[in-house]
């Protein structure tokens, strides 16, 4: 007789903007999502008790309460950003609690600490850590992967970016006033610091976009990546527009374009790598960059929770856990990708 798992998964900053996508995908998906946040008012205003969805507010700072707020759950997802001041507090939560921990990242710095300071408790607990699983990190890591298989080592990597507009949310703001860290970048196999200023050039992507200026960016894929995969060079581009309306203060958050919540945004990521004179180009295209992490990191919970994985504990970067093609294929129709030939 199979024994049922467990599939509550806890989603601290289950009121922010990203959050609610999540809670709402772990319920599409079956699993049972417990709501935590820091402030109790907006716990209430955010309407989960009428849909019989359980809340618990909590501090970061408190180990009680958090242990508390964990009991009886399998995983917990960390939409609260800046994760350079929530990561640790919770990545050491779950694993006390033998619980799986998954965030969001897109910085740089703490996908880093993380995989370096929860390793060895993970793998004492028998849990897993997966930092930086949203848009940025996770989903390039999971290409570059998908799109390598088969090579041991790459001499160079370049992924593309393009947003046909960038509406931060209130989180990615402060998340950007705050995260001051030197962007990292590699360069002959080696983390370094990116050149400043930023690089720009003009790259070709695929339609609808096609020839726009871009700005190098890395974000925390770079740290993912290095983790698993052997790399000469890799470098992120991002088309120059999308972070101009990131750093206009006058650009609105993200509005719903329909009744699911997603904005109208769309986006699409290309990994160019090449070895030995051989090149191959992986193309993903999907909608709302926010709004599709949840099924990206709901798709990592499921997955771990049903034991679909390589590895079973560590602090670990998802193209190391993950079958990666059959995982961006589960994505469709949220993702669509294209291999190509170059």
């Amino acid at each position: 007789m199979n024994t049922p798992v467990n599939n509550k998964v806890a989603v601290f900053g289950a009121t922010g903007h990203t959050g609610r996508f999540v809670v709402d995908e772990l319920i599409r998906r079956g699993m049972v999502p417990v709501a935590l946040a820091r402030d109790s008012g907006k716990l209430a205003a955010a309407g989960f008790e009428s849909r019989g969805i359980q809340t618990r507010c909590v501090s970061i700072a408190d180990d009680a309460a958090l242990n508390q707020a964990l009991q009886g759950v399998a995983a917990l997802i960390n939409c609260s950003g800046p994760f350079l001041e929530t990561a640790n507090q919770l990545a050491a939560a779950a694993i006390r609690n033998r619980v799986h921990y998954l965030d969001v990242s897109a910085e740089q710095m703490s996908a880093h600490d993380t995989l370096e300071n929860f390793d060895s408790p993970a793998r004492e607990a028998g849990v897993l850590v997966l930092p930086a699983m949203g848009f940025y990190g996770g989903l390039a890591d999971l290409l570059a992967t998908a799109v390598t298989d088969g090579w041991d080592a790459v001499d160079d990597v370049r992924i593309g970016i393009a947003l046909d507009s960038w509406h931060p949310t209130e989180g990615t703001r402060i998340t950007g006033a705050r995260n001051t860290a030197h962007r990292l970048v590699v360069s002959d196999g080696k983390l370094v610091p990116m050149i400043l200023p930023a690089i720009e050039i003009a790259w070709d992507y695929a339609q609808p976009f096609g020839r726009l200026d871009a700005i190098e960016v890395p974000f925390s894929e770079v740290i993912l990546m290095t983790q698993h995969l052997r790399i000469g060079q890799l470098h992120t581009y991002l088309n120059l527009s999308a972070l101009q309306d990131i750093r206009d203060p006058q650009t609105p958050p993200p509005a719903a374009a329909d009744e699911s919540g997603k904005s109208a945004q769309i986006f699409l990521v290309e990994i160019i790598a090449s070895r030995d004179g051989q090149t191959r180009k992986l193309v993903a295209q999907g909608r709302d960059i926010y709004g599709f992490t949840a099924p990206l990191i709901c798709e990592a919970v499921q997955r771990i929770l049903q034991g679909e994985v390589t590895q079973r504990s560590g602090a670990h970067a998802p193209g190391a856990v993950f079958d990666t093609r059959s995982f961006l294929h589960a994505l469709a129709p949220e993702l669509v990708c294209t291999f190509e030939a170059v």
